[in-house]
């Protein structure tokens, strides 16, 4: 696999990743349904999540080839990424009203 599709499938991963709690009302998505999930779940799932696509990324980067060194500001940019591209599924949960 060519170092451009592992990207564009990490990229992809990410977009999934981030827009995942806001989509269901499951704890850890594998937890018991409930009515309504506080943002705090929410925001500690995205936190976890970022950690697994990193965790994916990593292993991608270890596979190709020698891990770069990375300092703090690899991590405050994925990580603001991260959030940037989980904003949709921020929308659609809390901005967009739905008529009932």
């Amino acid at each position: 696999m060519s170092s451009t599709v592992q990207i564009g499938l990490l990229i992809v991963l990410a977009l999934l990743a981030a827009n995942l709690p806001f989509a269901n009302q499951r704890i850890l998505m594998v937890g018991p349904q409930r009515p309504s999930k506080s943002l705090g779940w929410r925001l500690a799932e995205l936190v976890g999540l970022y950690f697994v696509v990193g965790a994916v990324g990593l292993a991608l980067e270890n596979h190709g080839g020698q891990i770069a060194p990375q300092g703090w500001e690899f991590y405050a940019i994925t990580g603001t990424m991260f959030v940037t591209l989980a904003f949709p599924g921020f929308v659609v949960r809390y901005l967009m009203h739905r008529k009932h």
